[in-house]
């Protein structure tokens, strides 16, 4: 009888505990692992990006995390080159044991790491790029925070053509990144039947654009969209205003923004940079800058900037996917609270997120900036 009675008793008490199962989950932590750029040409894309992830899961953490559970971040450094991005993933998944994958940077990274994530049925979260590669066809792992790359060009080129701007060339990074930014390009100007000018390439992670000057100057377009990290991009601006071209530069948001600013000093004046969040300077119109500035600051960071705010609001929605969860967390689960996160029933801060069963491109918001004469930037 008393053997019976102390049987209950356990198989109650066991009842009671929540159901700890799931990868990279603990009754005290959550692991989620990131492989980005932290060394090398492209390294203040990774480091930026993760600065404002950690500072928001930083302060989840302080108040207790999510069920009691603090987020951790175990993060590895792929120089932004495919093939460590790759091994990074396999060691992640088998030996970090992490429970997701977060704020990847890259489209040729984050395609290499597909294959990987997909196989071991691993949740790939809000990874820093625009390519379609990453939207189709549909992945019910992969989840994007930001506009597309079609998104993006499609609203640059309808400024410059706005603006009677229309003898357009480009200038890409040559790899996935690049050339989705091209078909982007090519795609909102066949709308506007218009063709580009020319064309010129670089090498990811290279500075080499000499060739790509010769060819650009040859032909004198009134605007160069570039689809390149902040490195080439700078060097091509510089040498380019050094030999006298008088036209204008429009980039996307991967660039890096505030990285191309610090690299360009006085020739930034006058470039522009296509923004997939809100202006990291003013919460006029998305009180998430507002949450984002004091966090921020209470983590000791005074430097904002888009790449930041763009982690910091990446781990905002993460985090209300984590509770949503419950408390016996799943990847599954994560996957099916996030699918319920819209306008309707979740406000990420003035910053419109919407999810689905069908679509997990969470975002199409847009906005143009202008470098100014003093290294700011310009709404």
């Amino acid at each position: 009888m008393m053997a019976s009675k102390l049987l209950t008793a356990v198989f109650a008490a066991l009842l009671a505990l929540p159901a700890i199962a799931e990868n990279g989950v603990s009754e005290h932590k959550i692991i989620i692992g990131q492989s980005a750029a932290f060394s090398g040409p492209a390294a203040q894309l990774g480091i930026q990006l993760h600065a404002g992830a950690k500072a928001y899961f930083d302060h989840v953490n302080s108040t207790g995390g999510v069920f009691g559970r603090k987020i951790e971040v175990i993060k590895r450094d792929d120089k932004y080159e495919a093939d460590i991005a790759a091994a990074n993933t396999k060691a992640l998944i088998e030996t970090d044991d992490v429970f997701a994958l977060f704020g990847y940077v890259g489209t040729a990274t984050s395609n290499a790491a597909m294959p990987i994530f997909t196989q071991a049925k691993v949740p790939f979260f809000a990874p820093y790029t625009g390519a379609q590669s990453l939207r189709e066809p549909f992945n019910k792992l992969i989840f994007n925070v930001r506009a597309s790359y079609f998104d993006e060009t499609e609203h640059l080129v309808d400024r410059l053509v706005n603006t009677g701007l229309k003898n357009i060339a480009v200038f890409y990074q040559n790899d996935a990144y690049g050339k989705a930014g091209l078909t982007g390009v090519e795609r909102a100007l066949k709308k506007k039947n218009l063709p580009i000018v020319d064309t010129a390439t670089v090498e990811r992670n290279s500075l080499d654009v000499a060739k790509a000057v010769e060819k650009m100057m040859a032909k004198r377009p009134d605007v160069i969209i570039q689809i390149s990290a902040y490195s080439s991009s700078a060097a091509l601006i510089k040498e380019m205003r050094r030999l006298g071209y008088t036209g204008q530069f429009y980039n996307v948001s991967f660039v890096g923004s505030q990285a191309l600013s610090d690299a360009l000093g006085k020739d930034g004046s006058g470039v522009v940079v296509s923004q997939v969040v809100p202006f990291p300077w003013s919460a006029a119109n998305a009180t998430v800058v507002g949450e984002y500035t004091k966090i921020m600051n209470k983590a000791g960071i005074k430097d904002l900037n888009f790449s930041s705010l763009e982690g910091f609001i990446a781990a905002k929605v993460f985090v209300e996917g984590l509770r949503r969860s419950g408390q016996n967390l799943t990847r599954e689960k994560l996957i099916s609270s996030l699918e319920s996160l819209n306008t309707k029933s979740y406000d990420a801060g003035g910053f419109d997120i919407n999810f689905s069963s069908s679509n997990h491109n969470g975002s199409k918001f847009v906005d143009m900036t202008m470098i100014g004469k003093d290294g700011k930037f310009k709404n």
